[in-house]
Formats: structure tokens, C-alpha cells, sequence
């Protein structure tokens, strides 16, 4: 069984708390390795490297940032395959799932790359005689970023190269359910030149995370999970003084029109909802079928739910591999009974499911349930699991009204054949990200991420220019050189003239 390690200034470290977290391979079950969890000494360690690291490192040049980015790239491309392998072993998704994610980070990575062209400033000459005004940023400091188990690969490469880039330090706290495919990246990066202390990894629960929140020397906070805890970060981290990005949980809408092409949709739903588990954000958990297409449209989903091949990531036959722990997995099941009780119906029951020779592992089927209400359980919870909940509505206003009332406003989507509907919806709707027959959103890594309402907590998304613009601070930089035939004093106000 191995034993995974801190990362710190530059080497692995073993913890010292005493205090261990089992990881897991939720294929089997079984057991695969013990992770230290950080005391409140081991994080300050970490931060104490960052803060030396950022004196030399927040004045590097843009010219050794961008070489750095580049060597790293073409390293995480290389050793993809083996992050992914990683990936699909303490986190259970398929692999080609998995080199999806690896893929995704890596787009990051590369936005990560054009950085001097992103920290490009402005000026304007003249603006009063002989006074020029310049604007430029530069990095905040410290950076602390808290990241979840469903990627454990790509929402780090969301954070930490961007970060890296425009001169952070960086503390990163992985998941503790999976956190070797992190590690790796980290290791990666060290080995393309990221200096000693600049990039460090702590692992750990609550004492951890608290202590990141709370120390004096960590400058912002970029944290991914679920909305109570990004609730917690915000609140902490801001009242500590912190710049703070905190995206939350989703309960994400899926809009089917009458004349939207059925079989795309069904493709759609089946895919954004079941793929990775349901363990996604950007998750379809919800399709609102305007009448009178439902009947139909349930039975195609039904159609090709019933199709999927479960089973253990590594298998290159399965397309959804188990969830990431027993607990979390009994939680999802237990919420279709529960829809069933409250009036709901349930299509396909996908719960008490056993995959043949991996008896022991995390397994559960895929539900799907129909004619659900905004009072059931199964609506108003993020379930984070292979639950996909229909609600019926008789015309487009009363679907977006429905849409709109969620407490969460990460991503939805609408299927349309009709332009006018979807420009409608698209302006009309309460969410971050839209897709327009596109059932998962996710952006491009040049635009931004993140949602509304109980989805994000703080103001600026996460990669993109939101990215550059939240690891900077702005500063604005007047400027007037004496000329010869300058002279003698002036008590007056200075005015534009």
C-alpha cells in the first residue's frame, strides 16, 4: 500500500500529524494507499516556502514564466496517458473519460502560455502636458487553491498555471479521496522548472483548509465544490482579508423544445447526465420537456440508458465506471425510492446494481425518473450522482420560470431548432453558461468559467481574462518628467489642462 506525500518547497515530505486518509479504488473497494492530513504546522511550512518563493518569483520575467509554461505543456502532454490512469484508479471514471479531463486542464495550460499577451497594459501620453497615465498588473502574492475530487486533474489546471503565470506563489489542498493524479502534475511542473517553493501541495480535511483560509500570508483563494463549503470559504477567506473565487454546486436545467431534433436530445441527456457518474458541475441532472414531446422524448432516454455498459474504469468497454465511495453511492440510490414515495415516476431503476467480479465496488446503475415536481427531493438536491429527473411544463415561459426560480444558476442548456427561442433563452435565462443544443457548456479555455446565484461565490470566474484579472491586482501609474522650462511653485488644485 503506498503512502502519498506532501509536496514542499521543492520535495516530497511526509506527514507528521499522525493523522491518515484511506484512498481508495472505488473499481474493487479496495484499499490502494493512506494520505497524511496536514496539521495546522505542515500548512504554515507551505505557505512560509510560497512567500519566500513569490520575493524572487513575482519579479521573474514574463520571457522565464512563458518558457516554463511551455516545457510543461509538452510534459503533461506526454505523461497524459499515465495521469489518467490515475485518474481512473482512485477516482473510478473510464479512461478515456479520464484523458478527457487531462485534456481539458491542458487547454489552461496553454492559455497559461500566451500570458504575456494577457498581461498587457495600457497608456495614454499626454493626458495632461507632459503627463503620461500607464495601468499594468501585477500578482497578488500567496495563492491558496482547494480543489474536489471529480477532477482532480483538470480543476487544478484551471487554477495553479494561470496563477504561475502572471507571478503567484501557490498552495495547492487536493482532494484527499484521490489526490495522486494532483501530485503527478505538481511533480511535472517541477521537473519543466517551476523553482523551489513556488508550487507546493498539502493534503488534508477541514484543519487544512482552515488554516489556508485564515493564515495572514495567503493573499486569494481559488476553491471548486459544493456550495455549502464554497459558502464556508467565501465567508472565512474574505473576512480574513482574502481576494476569494468560490464556485459552488449545480442543479443543471436541460430545456427541450417541441421542435427540437428528439434523438439529438436523448443523446444529449443521456451523455451530460450519466457520463463521469453524474459526478460533474456542469451535470445535466435535470430535463424539462415542453409538452407535447415528453412521453416520447422519456422513452428515448429510457431507450439508451438501459444500453450503457457499467464496469470498472480500466475495462475499454465500460462507459460509466462506479461512483467515489460506498457512502456517497448509497446517498444517490436513496434518493429514487424517495421520488418514487413522493408521487414521482420512475422509468428506469438503476439502484442494487453489482458488477460481476467487482462485487466490492462502488457501483450503481443509472436512474431515470419522470413527472417530477420542484417539491420532490429529487429536484431540489444537487444528488451528484446518475439520477436524471424529468419535469413536464406545457409551454416555454413556464419552463423558464422553472429554470430561473433554482437556487443554482451554473449551466443550462436548451434543444431548439428554432433560432429566435434559443436567442430568447440564452438572454432571458438566469444561469452562467448557456449552451444552445450543447448539453455541457464548459468554455473554451480563452473565455471563462463559472455560474450565478448559488453557483459562485465572489466575483470573478475562473481561467480566461477572469483568471488573469483575479491572480492580479491593477495598477494605474501617472507620470510627469520636469522639462527645462519648468519652474517655481503652484499651490493650486492640479487640473487637466
Amino acid at each position: 500500500m503506498k503512502t502519498i506525500q506532501h509536496f514542499i518547497d521543492g520535495k516530497h515530505a511526509d506527514g507528521s500529524s499522525g493523522r491518515h486518509g484511506a484512498v481508495t479504488n472505488p473499481a474493487t473497494g479496495e484499499v490502494t494507499g493512506q494520505v497524511p492530513l496536514a496539521s495546522v504546522p505542515e500548512v504554515d511550512t507551505a505557505i512560509s516556502a510560497a512567500a519566500k518563493a513569490f520575493e524572487s518569483w513575482g519579479t521573474a520575467s514574463l520571457a522565464k514564466r512563458t518558457q516554463i509554461m511551455f516545457r510543461y505543456r509538452e510534459l503533461v502532454h506526454a505523461h497524459r496517458d499515465e495521469i489518467a490512469k490515475l485518474i481512473t484508479v482512485e477516482h473510478g471514471k473510464v479512461h478515456s473519460d479520464a484523458l478527457g479531463e487531462v485534456a481539458r486542464g491542458l487547454e489552461i495550460v496553454e492559455l497559461a502560455c500566451g500570458i504575456p499577451q494577457l498581461l498587457k497594459g495600457e497608456t495614454s501620453t499626454q493626458v495632461s502636458t507632459r503627463v503620461d497615465v500607464e495601468s499594468l498588473r501585477q500578482p497578488v502574492g500567496v495563492v491558496a487553491g482547494i480543489t474536489p475530487f471529480n477532477f482532480p486533474a483538470m480543476v487544478p489546471m484551471w487554477m495553479f498555471p494561470v496563477a504561475l503565470a502572471c507571478g503567484n506563489t501557490f498552495v495547492l489542498k487536493p482532494s484527499e479521496k484521490d489526490p495522486s493524479a494532483t501530485l503527478r502534475l505538481v511533480e511535472l511542473a517541477h521537473e519543466a522548472g517551476v523553482p523551489d517553493g513556488v508550487l507546493n501541495v498539502v493534503h488534508g480535511d477541514k484543519t487544512a483548509v482552515d488554516r489556508l483560509l485564515e493564515h495572514p500570508d495567503v493573499d486569494a483563494v481559488s476553491f471548486v465544490g459544493s456550495t455549502p463549503i464554497a459558502k464556508h470559504v467565501h465567508d472565512t477567506a474574505s473576512a480574513h482579508g482574502k481576494r476569494v473565487q468560490a464556485l459552488g454546486g449545480a442543479k443543471n436545467h436541460m430545456l427541450v423544445l417541441p421542435d427540437a431534433d428528439l434523438d439529438q436530445a436523448a443523446d444529449a441527456a443521456v451523455s451530460a447526465a450519466y457520463g463521469s457518474a453524474g459526478e460533474r458541475c456542469m451535470a445535466v441532472s435535470v430535463v424539462v420537456a415542453v409538452d407535447p414531446i415528453g412521453d416520447e422524448l422519456v422513452g428515448k432516454i429510457a431507450e439508451r440508458a438501459r444500453a450503457l455498459t457499467i464496469g470498472p474504469g480500466d475495462d475499454p468497454a465500460s462507459e460509466m465506471g462506479p461512483l467515489i465511495t460506498a457512502e456517497h453511492r448509497d446517498t444517490v440510490a436513496s434518493y429514487v425510492p424517495r421520488a418514487r414515495e413522493q408521487g414521482a415516476e420512475v422509468v428506469v431503476d438503476g439502484t442494487g446494481m453489482v458488477v460481476e467480479g467487482h462485487e466490492g465496488g462502488f457501483f450503481t446503475g443509472v436512474s431515470l425518473v419522470d413527472r417530477v415536481t420542484p417539491d420532490m427531493d429529487v429536484y431540489a438536491d444537487e444528488i451528484f450522482g446518475p439520477v436524471l429527473a424529468v419535469v413536464r411544463a406545457e409551454n416555454y415561459q413556464e419552463a423558464l420560470e422553472l429554470i430561473n426560480r433554482s437556487r443554482w444558476g451554473n449551466g443550462t442548456a436548451i434543444f431548439t431548432r428554432d433560432g429566435g427561442a434559443a436567442r430568447r433563452f440564452q438572454l432571458e435565462v438566469r444561469a452562467g453558461m448557456v449552451g444552445v443544443n450543447v448539453p455541457i457548456p464548459v468554455p473554451v479555455g480563452y473565455h471563462s468559467f463559472g455560474g450565478w446565484k448559488d453557483s459562485l461565490f465572489g466575483d470573478h470566474h475562473i481561467y480566461g481574462n477572469d483568471g488573469v484579472h483575479f491572480y492580479t491586482r491593477g495598477k494605474v501609474i501617472t507620470t510627469r518628467w520636469p522639462d527645462p522650462s519648468d519652474g517655481g511653485v503652484d499651490l493650486g488644485f492640479p487640473s487637466n489642462s
